[in-house]
């Protein structure tokens, strides 16, 4: 429907010609570059140059939308632009009173103390700052640590690297548990390149108590395994985490069992089930360090994973063998495994002792078991159960039905 025209004088037309990315990057800004380029400029427009009053349509209100979507460059520079509008103000009073609670002359320690007690990570940032320009006075060690430590909780990392970079700067400084602190709030970050320079840094220290200890490895490990799920991306990792535990054995250090247990995770990760084996294998007896629940787990997960039910069978009886309960990825893992690989009667056998356990089942458990018990024809053996496991509660409504209808539908009523 077009738009009347009463009066030859000039009127005013909204025109949105601007790419709603753009309009909303210059909106984070707080002001827009260029008036020109504003989204919301006003444009002239003579109304004897028009000659249809439906044509007006067809320009007023024009947007123009992008079909592809926000590149991750933008999405980086909305976030930091939001991270940086959501800053927290410092508390000016709280920060005084901070202060007067230090006296004239303090020490290192007595900051150390005051910094331990403050909840607020930018009152504590602004303190360590604030001491560093007081005369006489030197940060120590303990200082540094506990500043660091604050820092990273609060995830204020850009202020983490900052005091991070002073404690580099000196030589021969600094303290194991303090390089070990760094490298896990890094880890946690994801800046795992930052992590290892710092490890490297720890081994080129002229001070032994700087040295990389068990823990620093450990730390490292644990922060490897968790980068991501694809098994092509975890054997990656896994080559920096063999030549980690190389080193670390070449330097005198003896691996705990929290160690050995990130190598076979990694090893499983990898699908390097037989080099996980083998740790395990060795863990008694070069080691001297006894398998615990999570390397029974681990393993179990990786041989049912490859379909090696027999083996992984045999670790399950030999883990309750020595006093550890499987946990509930190893029982669904097992239970799953058995049911595919045709074993239904070893499968139910173990999904019944999971029960009794107090494990969780999941529902592609309780959907492969079923299904599997229908395919060879015993649909009323695996209504049975499902009725049975709804009776003890174990499936709620929703699952039972989600379970019910899939049998009628592959199999009939």
């Amino acid at each position: 429907m077009g738009i009347e025209l009463k009066h030859s004088h000039q009127f005013y037309v909204l025109m949105l010609c601007y790419s709603p990315f753009s309009a909303f990057s210059d909106m984070f800004r707080g002001t827009f570059k260029n008036p020109q380029h504003s989204p919301f400029t006003f444009t002239q427009i003579n109304p004897s140059s028009i000659t249809s009053p439906t044509s007006i349509s067809h320009q007023f209100y024009t947007y123009f939308y992008s079909t592809k979507a926000p590149s991750r460059s933008y999405r980086r520079r909305v976030n930091k632009r939001l991270k940086a509008s959501q800053k927290p103000v410092l508390d000016q009073a709280k920060f005084q009173q901070v202060i007067s609670q230090l006296p004239p002359r303090f020490t290192a320690d007595e900051l150390y103390n005051v910094i331990t007690l403050e909840d607020d990570p930018l009152v504590c940032w602004e303190l360590f700052n604030w001491a560093a320009q007081q005369p006489r006075f030197k940060h120590n060690v303990s200082t540094y640590h506990i500043t660091i430590k604050k820092l990273g909780v609060a995830k204020m990392y850009e202020e983490m690297d900052v005091v991070v970079n002073q404690v580099l700067a000196l030589r021969s400084f600094g303290s194991e548990p303090l390089y070990n602190t760094m490298i896990y709030f890094f880890a946690e970050a994801r800046k795992l390149t930052r992590a290892v320079n710092i490890f490297k840094h720890m081994r080129n220290n002229r001070k032994f108590d700087c040295r990389p200890s068990i823990r620093t490895y450990n730390i490292l490990f644990t922060a490897m395994l968790s980068r991501g799920k694809d098994s092509y991306i975890n054997h990656m990792y896994m080559e920096t985490i063999r030549c980690l535990f190389r080193q670390m054995v070449d330097d005198g250090i003896e691996p705990d069992v929290f160690t050995l247990n990130s190598m076979i995770k990694g090893y499983v990760l990898s699908l390097h089930v037989n080099d996980a084996l083998r740790v395990f294998h060795q863990m008694g007896v070069v080691y001297k360090c006894l398998p615990n629940a999570f390397s029974y787990d681990y393993l179990i997960y990786g041989l049912c994973a490859q379909g090696r039910t027999n083996n992984a069978r045999e670790l399950c009886d030999e883990m309750k063998r020595n006093g550890f309960t499987p946990s509930g990825k190893s029982y669904n893992s097992l239970v799953n495994a058995l049911a595919i690989a045709g074993e239904v009667e070893e499968a139910v056998h173990y999904l019944r002792e999971m029960i009794e356990m107090r494990k969780s089942a999941d529902l592609i458990t309780y959907r492969t078991i079923l299904d599997e018990i229908c395919r060879r024809g015993r649909v009323e053996e695996a209504m049975g159960l499902l009725r049975e496991l709804q009776s003890k509660d174990l499936v709620d409504g929703h699952t039972y039905r989600k379970l019910l209808y899939a049998m009628e539908d592959s199999y009939g009523d």
